[in-house]
């Protein structure tokens, strides 16, 4: 065996260790692929959801205490006025100016049950979802409690239980439960002013619109919700610019569109690097064990 032949790689060598790395490729796509987050496509406007009107909440609490009654959770003496682990539904005062006087205004803060949901995309064990109806649920028996979602969501919904020595996330599931049964959101069938209208995601923005053009006067023109990072279940109506309530402006892209490309990728990225990295080792362990096996071959010449 000459030198070269010690140091060479034969075509058929290379083409063992390309095969390895592939069928590693292989399954590295596969695992990416039932990885990614998926979502119901076309269905957006078939979702369910809830048309919150701010001109008629009075800041009464029903809301507030049916949650907490549906989801077992302790019970306030008055409406919590921020989201926590005890608390999915809030009612947060602002003061607002409203015919020249000053008024307060009642806001009820949920999950927003995004179109494209980023706790969802963000979830890297399958914890949070989207489900078919449109509600974003939460399974605790999966979650590991990386607070990953908390760090997506754009409008800082979900929860941490800092009390709780398996720190679970908490936040409205829009009932899920008492859909699946056909039932309302405890929240919308305890309103008593109509507030809260409960309904399919169309229904609800043509009924919206319809208000805004009936009653310029008693709204602003703009539907929160309706193209916010790609769209929410839980939409607004406003007498006054959505900004004075403390809502976030938001631009229609989804905020997943670039979150899922990475986490997408992710798993197929590491299993591909670990292809070419176990294909190159292959290659190498067998030019060592040819060259030891050329060695010997010499060796037993020379003598």
């Amino acid at each position: 065996m000459s030198a070269s032949d010690k140091h060479s790689v034969s075509r058929r060598d290379f083409m063992k260790g390309v095969g390895v790395g592939g069928a590693l490729l292989t399954a590295g796509w596969l695992v990416s692929r039932d990885a990614s987050p998926a979502y119901a496509s076309g269905l957006s406007e078939q979702y369910l959801g809830v048309l919150i009107d701010l001109t008629r909440c009075t800041g009464c609490g029903s809301c507030c205490s049916a949650c907490q009654s549906v989801n077992n959770l302790p019970a306030s003496a008055s409406a919590p006025e921020q989201l926590d682990a005890g608390s999915y539904t809030c009612l947060e005062p602002h003061e607002v100016s409203l015919d020249g006087k000053t008024e307060t205004m009642y806001v009820k803060r949920q999950c927003m049950h995004c179109i494209h949901p980023a706790c969802v995309s963000a979830c890297t064990v399958g914890a949070l979802k989207k489900s078919p109806q449109g509600p974003v649920i939460y399974d605790a028996d999966k979650c590991i409690g990386c607070r990953y979602c908390q760090y997506a969501c754009p409008f800082e919904v979900p929860t941490y239980d800092w009390g709780d020595p398996f720190g679970l996330i908490h936040k409205c599931q829009l009932c899920f439960s008492r859909l699946e049964e056909g039932q309302t959101p405890a929240c919308a069938e305890a309103c008593p002013n109509g507030a809260l209208r409960f309904g399919r995601r169309d229904a609800l923005l043509a009924q919206a619109h319809a208000q805004i053009a009936s009653n310029p006067g008693r709204y602003v023109d703009h539907v929160y919700g309706e193209n916010e990072v790609g769209g929410t279940s839980m939409l607004y109506l406003s007498p006054v610019p959505f900004d004075q309530l403390g809502f976030a402006a938001l631009g229609e892209q989804a905020v997943p569109h670039y979150a899922e490309t990475v986490m997408k990728g992710t798993p197929f990225i590491a299993v591909t690097v670990a292809s070419a990295i176990t294909g190159v080792n292959w290659l190498l362990k067998r030019r060592e064990l040819s060259s030891a096996a050329g060695s010997q071959d010499d060796a037993g010449a020379e003598t």
